[in-house]
């Protein structure tokens, strides 16, 4: 490093990530090091400790570890000595402090030190002793130095402590990298290491655990020290070149009273200032005999010197009955004036708050019935269990050790935090002793093969219940608030625990973990957990992003010290008591990687061990574990599992637990990434010799997959690469083992701290490359609770749905309902202008060059094709565009776009049929006006030429007639006319004929919403056309199709179109019958008789018609088609404006609103015609809306005049460009405005063709007063508009608002096969029918047979159940509920978990149980008593959970 500040953050780093290496720490021009080479933080002013003017010196290692245990609080200092300690590092005993000359014991910072050892005298029952360090009674032998010393103290301790395989730099010493650097604040410093036996006496330097102290520096300067190991020592031994045997100073030294341990000299014999003749006097003085002097001589070498070092110190051990705790040096101190670090006020006031919970801890299971009474085995139950249970729970005092324990964590700022380690350290001191019994009988019972297996299975479970941990009295706290909540709102004691959600989510947010699952009851308390995540979220800004990463694994393979090492947390690691269930913890993400990550906080989820020995002989442990496994892979954006390759039963058992997990999570739409960690490998060509270990890997992955995939019928997944990305040979970690040798000694192995750094870096680049967005809290809060309540039943994948799939898989079908909109909007005004240009063909107004109609209808439907090919695509790549974006959870629906897809194309080829069906109709329409228009316009021209023959005989006369005069004359001419004209009388059809043999046609061949396209077609009062009933046979033949599941016979087919098309022949009878009466050329004539009258006498009055004529233009001409055009226009914008309001935005939406409307309305008729007829209710509640949401109308006058508006711009438009026309013939003018309005408006020809009669206007003049007419013609009609009643212009409107609403909203229109609930899925095509709320099957007719009582059975609850049904469907067979797949393949039941999903309906049957009995004449369904206490309130909770409304 550059600068000596780096060095202390360097060896802090190394030292967090379990690194040996970080003791060789040296400042250098160049980096040296392979680390990040990144200055940390500058906010520890270390600088001024170690100040240093030259950057090239070297700092002593003593120096920096000395400055950090000086800069760093009460907690790092305890993680760092605990860290040390397990690297085989001495740690501080006596840290000094150069400012202020004074010493301070370091017991806090050892505290949580715990050693495992076995002793020589359980070398033969392997058993062993786990203490903690501070609690264990030891012998210390301090090792000091006075005056200057030639030989390295600190490497002969070394040596001693070592065996000769297995040596270790216990303490810095002079032979080390930059351990000969002068030291500048260490001197002074006292170390303490201990030396643990393992019980090999082949390896053992020592049968019984001692502990080794080591001053650094001279005693003659630091007595006080010196004074302290004397006292608390069983030995010390003194090295030393030179003694001054003169000297008073040094034989006072020796000689204090205080100084009670025994003195051994150690000197350096080959030292030049050594003295044996000084070396004998003292020891004269100081009463030595020969076995307390050790003198290395020349002909001796190291390892001699060493090993008879080791001889004295192992016989002091032996003989030497001072043992003392670590915890009893405290006195010491004080009366020598040392600093103790416990001495903390808030420190003694945490501790004893703790110790008033603990001290009374006797037999820990009689204590946890005692004083966390509310946290037993709490499982799902039926809602009155339930009640009861929370009943009880609130009748228990609050516990004294409760009380404190919540007084305990409320306390402010680093006191609560001592609190806490207090509690963790004293209830980990409890059961050590217990334990050991334990496992002293269980080892007994397995000998005799005799016993029975359940006496093993009970101490297993006495194992398990004699575990004691702050997660218990968090468990209590979690049963305390949720039994709290089941009171009333203002229920005192229910606001005296409302607080306690935020201090755990305060805790968590310290960096303390929180237990996600009860370890005990295999649970996880929802509303608990809940809440503390929501008042997590609230304490830090809104929408921050998490990460999520998990360990999975057996147990005891070092999942909980991998994540430890690798993100530097705490999760607990002692083999005191098993690790149950799982827990998180939160990390707070830099700022500089908040970018690279794209996230705020990371999320660490430790697990229990799955196949656990302790959890295998209870009850269901494959399945906990699937639980466990499934919840945490769920919840994780990087899972990692521990395998081990060299036992194979075990990793096939582990592998498909989470190949189930991981399969689970593809078929919701999670993607979590995984990396397979094996641990203990420690070749460094391990990677390229387990190649075939991978390969044998990937082979038992396939396998599991095909097994998973079977078991959850999903056989569609062959390969374990179908479930996940993986790569053998990057998804692969190869760690060695995190010992170097033979525990306890062994140090860190720094390989293994190497090796979990690369996977670290290698996960932090999967988080950096996640597809999908980070989570924020509540986000995850929700897959909390969503994957729990599907995991606690067995068909997780045909069951999983939460708020984030349904918002997701909702907002899908909202993009897609906009797409599909504005694609039929776009057809429906194409077809609108193209029926207009059919209309208009072969008239005046026709554009088209084309001369038959059969070849403008094709170049019609070729543009449609066109159309409708484009929108196809682009609807395409709108859902692909979709898909590509990272927000809004999208990748929990990708498994629906491929059915969305379908949808496009589906939708493309309903809109095309459609589109071909009214083009052919409006051309058979026109084709038969084109007939009767012939007739009309011939008897027209008869009657002008009459006319015009009047005019000229009256004329003739030369005299003034009277208008009587003229009248006369012109009767007298219509009637010759008439009688000289030939009426072929207009014959009608017999449609029933033509009904029949359509029918006929369709039936030899073998090939209800007909009703609604009937009265559409009657409606628009046009002739009968064949198009009609084969579009009717067509619509019965498609939705036949779509109902495969209905046996449907070939009588039943013939029996059902029979009697639609009889009802439509009936109907189309009488319309074609008032077509041909309507149109008759006969009345036609009549009808403009006094038209042709005024114009008669106009012409021979020679008046002026301009004005006249333009009036009559507009008002029988303009202003019909004006009208006509706002009423094919106008039903898309209803449309639009109701698509705006939310109900109509979502089938998922529609239905809720429906719901919440008849729950708002409390009527029983409602509820059954709702339940009774579906759709009938759905149209009449739509037509309801529409009528409510225009109920002023003024929206719907601005669409009119927005039309109108349009229409009188282009007409106007059409007047100014025919008069630049060169002609001046009336007749031109007028045809080249209709021309021009062509492609618009469909004007009358009847009305036009009289009209033309005898107008002699001039073409200036009549275009004049047309533009005033026209321009006078929109508040005629507005007027019109707003006489009109709202109800009678849904009558004229070309698209039924009603109807296109319903069908856009009533989705596939299928119904669940128990309940008849319909399906809420989205698309046109779907693969999986579901819907968000089932009913009690009495709803729907269903009644026992014995009884005759209404059913009150849930179908959701039903699939989780042992029931059985049977039907039509079984072949009137019994078939399990749970097996329902195997007759519904197509429809997908969400399990009922939570109880409450259902309430709406329960409510609803409560409240009219006798009403439904009534009206189904069955007896009334005995309601649950549960049921009774669902209020109205509770049913709107329920209905908004089950659709997931906010």
């Amino acid at each position: 490093f550059k600068q000596c500040t780096d060095l202390p953050w360097y060896f802090l780093k190394r030292l967090m990530m379990f690194n040996v290496t970080c003791i060789n720490v040296k400042c250098t021009s160049v980096c040296e090091s392979n680390s990040d080479n990144q200055s940390g933080s500058t906010d520890l002013d270390l600088f001024n400790i170690i100040d240093s003017s030259n950057t090239d010196d070297m700092v002593n290692p003593l120096d920096i570890i000395t400055a950090l245990f000086l800069c760093s609080d009460s907690f790092l200092q305890q993680e760092m000595a605990l860290k040390m300690s397990m690297c085989q590092f001495s740690v501080p005993l006596l840290l000094p402090n150069c400012d202020t000359g004074q010493c301070t014991l370091m017991l806090w910072a050892m505290r949580d030190i715990v050693k495992k050892y076995r002793p020589q005298s359980l070398s033969q029952s392997k058993g062993f002793i786990e203490e903690r360090i501070v609690l264990s009674e030891l012998p210390m032998v301090s090792f000091v130095r006075l005056g200057e010393c030639s030989l390295s103290k600190s490497e002969i301790l070394n040596k001693l402590l070592s065996n000769a395989q297995q040596y270790h730099d216990t303490f810095v010493h002079h032979n080390m990298e930059c351990g000969d650097s002068p030291r500048r604040i260490s001197n002074g410093l006292t170390e303490i290491t201990w030396y643990l036996p393992c019980g090999n006496t082949n390896i053992d330097i020592f049968s019984q655990p001692v502990a080794v102290a080591n001053l650094h520096g001279d005693i003659a300067s630091f007595e006080i020290q010196y004074s302290f190991l004397c006292q608390t020592s069983a030995a010390v031994f003194v090295f030393f070149d030179h003694l001054d045997s003169e000297s008073e100073f040094v034989i006072n030294l020796f000689k204090s009273q205080n100084h009670k341990a025994p003195i051994f000299l150690v000197g350096n014999g080959e030292s030049k200032h050594f003295s044996l003749e000084a070396l004998r006097k003292l020891a004269t003085k100081l009463n030595l005999n020969k076995n307390n002097i050790i003198i290395t001589a020349k002909q001796k070498d190291d390892a001699d010197f060493v090993k008879y070092l080791r001889k004295t110190v192992r016989n002091v051990v032996e003989k030497s009955e001072k043992k003392m705790k670590m915890e009893k040096m405290v006195n010491v101190a004080h009366e020598l004036g040392i600093l103790v670090d416990e001495d903390a006020p808030e420190c003694q006031t945490a501790k004893k708050n703790a110790e008033a919970i603990t001290a009374e801890i006797q037999d820990i299971h009689t204590y946890k019935e005692d004083q966390l009474p509310r946290h037993k085995d709490y499982k799902r139950d039926i809602q009155k269990q339930k009640e009861v249970l929370r009943q009880k729970q609130n009748s228990y005092e609050i516990s004294t050790a409760m009380t404190n324990f919540i007084t305990g964590i409320s306390s402010p700022g680093t006191e609560r935090f001592y609190f806490l380690k207090w509690m963790q350290m004293n209830l980990n001191n409890v059961p050590h002793i217990k334990l050991s019994e334990l496992r002293e009988k269980y080892k007994e019972k397995c000998k005799n093969s005799e016993i029975k297996e359940n006496c093993k299975s009970c101490i297993n479970k006495l194992i398990s219940s004699i575990s004691l941990g702050t997660e218990h009295f968090f468990r209590e706290m979690g049963q305390i608030y949720e039994a709290s909540l089941s009171l009333p709102e203002t229920d005192p004691v229910r606001q005296q625990f409302q607080h306690l959600p935020k201090l755990c989510a305060e805790l968590l947010l310290d960096g303390f973990p929180l237990e996600l699952v009860d370890g005990d009851a295999s649970n996880i308390p929802l509303r608990w957990v809940s809440d503390v995540l929501s008042q997590l979220s609230d304490l830090v800004s809104p929408n921050r992003k998490i990460l999520v990463v998990t360990v999975l694994g057996v147990q005891s393979t070092g999942k909980s010290t991998l994540l430890n090492t690798m993100f530097g947390v705490q999760f607990a690691v002692s083999s005191g008591r098993c690790t149950r269930g799982a827990f998180m913890l939160l990390i707070k993400i830099n700022e500089d990687m908040k970018n690279v990550l794209n996230c705020d906080y990371m999320v660490i989820i430790d697990t229990e061990g799955l196949k656990s020995p302790e959890l295998a002989q209870l009850d269901n442990s494959y399945e906990h574990d699937n639980e466990l496994a499934t919840l945490v892979v769920g919840l994780s954006d990087v899972t990692i599992v521990n395998i081990a390759m060299e036992n194979l039963i075990e990793m096939k058992d582990i592998l498909q637990i989470v190949v189930h997990a991981f399969l689970r999570m593809k078929e919701v739409g999670k993607k979590p990434k995984c990396q397979f960690v094996h641990q203990n490998v420690s070749d460094v060509s391990a990677h390229e010799k387990n190649l075939q270990d991978r390969k044998l890997l990937l082979k038992q992955l396939n396998e599991m997959t095909q097994a998973a995939a079977k078991m959850e019928k999903k056989e569609g997944n062959k390969s374990f690469t179908d479930v996940m990305e993986y790569s053998p040979d990057t998804g692969n970690w190869y760690i060695p083992g995190p010992w170097n040798g033979n525990p306890p000694m062994a140090p860190v192995n720094a390989g293994y701290s190497e090796a979990v750094y690369e996977l670290k870096k290698n996960i932090i680049q999967l988080l950096r490359n996640c597809e999908s967005s980070a989570n924020n809290i509540m986000e995850f809060k929700e897959w909390v609770k969503s994957l729990w309540n599907a995991v606690k039943h067995e068909n997780f994948i045909f069951s999983f749905r939460n708020s984030l799939v349904a918002d997701a898989y909702m907002k899908l079908c909202t993009e897609f309902n906009k797409w599909e909109w504005e694609f039929r909007k776009e057809m429906y005004t194409w077809v609108t202008n193209a029926e207009t240009k059919i209309y208009n063909f072969g008239t005046i107004a026709a554009k088209s060059e084309k001369s038959d109609m059969r070849e403008f209808l094709r170049s019609l439907k070729s543009e449609a094709s066109t159309v409708l090919s484009a929108w196809e695509t682009k609807i395409l790549e709108n859902l692909t565009q979709y898909f590509k974006q990272t927000e809004g959870h999208v990748y929990l629906v990708e498994g629906y776009k491929e059915e969305f897809s379908n949808s496009a194309k589906i939708l493309h080829r309903e809109i095309e049929s459609s589109v071909k069906y009214q083009l052919e109709a409006a051309a058979e329409n026109r084709k038969g006006m084109t007939e009767i228009n012939k007739i009309k316009d011939n008897h027209t021209k008869e009657i002008k030429k009459a006319v015009r023959e009047l005019i000229d005989k009256c004329q003739k006369k030369k005299v003034q007639m009277t208008d009587t005069e003229l009248d006369k004359e012109f009767e007298k001419m219509w009637s010759e006319t008439l009688d000289n004209l030939s009426f072929s009388e207009q014959k009608t059809s017999n449609v029933t004929d033509k009904v029949s043999h359509y029918l006929r046609e369709n039936l030899k061949h073998r090939g209800n919403t007909c009703t609604d396209f009937v009265n559409e077609q009657v409606k628009r009062k046009n002739n009968y056309h064949d198009t009609y009933i084969q579009e009717i046979i067509h619509m019965i033949d498609e939705k036949l199709k779509k109902n495969q599941d209905v046996k449907i016979t070939i009588e039943f087919e013939v029996s059902l179109k029979q009697h639609i098309c009889g009802f439509a022949a009936r109907k189309f009878q009488k319309m074609h019958e008032d077509f041909i009466e309507k149109n008759d050329p006969h009345r036609c004539l009549a009808k403009n008789k006094e038209k042709f009258n005024d114009d008669f006498k106009d012409v021979f009055h020679e008046r002026d018609q301009c004005q006249k004529k333009a009036e009559e233009f507009t008002n029988l001409c303009l202003k019909p088609a004006v009208e006509d055009f706002v009423h094919r226009s106008l039903g898309l914008n209803v449309i639009d404006e109701m698509r705006k309001l939310e109900q109509f935005s979502t089938q998922m939406f529609f239905q809720y609103s429906v719901l919440l409307d008849l729950l708002s309305k409390e009527d029983f008729q409602s509820y059954l015609s709702y339940i009774s007829s579906y759709e009938k209710y759905v149209k009449s509640w739509i037509l309801e809306q529409i009528k409510e949401h225009f109920s002023n109308e003024s929206t719907v006058f601005e669409f009119e005049d927005q039309h109108l508006q349009s229409c009188v711009k282009c007409i106007i438009s059409a007047i100014n460009k025919a008069k630049t026309s060169e002609s001046d013939d009336l007749k031109a003018f007028v045809e080249d405005i209709c021309k021009e309005l062509g492609d618009k408006l469909v004007i009358s020809q009847d009305a036009l063709g009289a009209f033309m009669i005898l107008n002699n206007a001039d073409k200036e003049q009549f275009a004049h007063w047309l533009t005033t007419s026209v321009n006078d013609m929109p508040e005629t009609l507005r007027k019109k508009f707003k006489e009109s009643a709202f109800e009678m212009k849904l009558q004229h409107l070309h698209v039924n608002p009603q109807n296109e609403l319903f069908n856009k909203l009533i989705g596939c229109g299928k119904q669940c096969p128990f309940c008849k609930a319909p399906c809420d899925a989205g698309g046109k095509v779907h693969t999986e029918h579901f819907a968000s709320l089932h009913r009690p099957k009495g709803l729907g007719r269903y009644k026992w047979d014995s009884t005759k009582n209404l059913v009150t059975d849930i179908c959701s609850s039903s699939v989780i159940s042992e029931n059985r049904f049977c039907c039509n469907d079984t072949n009137n067979e019994w078939h399990p509920y749970k097996k329902y797949k195997e007759i519904y393949k197509d429809w997908n039941i969400q399990a009922d978990v939570s109880l409450e999903a259902s309430d709406y309906w329960k409510h609803v049957m409560t409240k009219y149980n006798s009403d439904f009995a009534k009206e189904y004449k069955a007896e009334p369904a005995n309601i649950p008593e549960t049921w009774h206490d669902i209020n109205k309130d509770k049913a709107e909770k329920s209905l908004k959970e089950s659709f997931y409304i906010n």
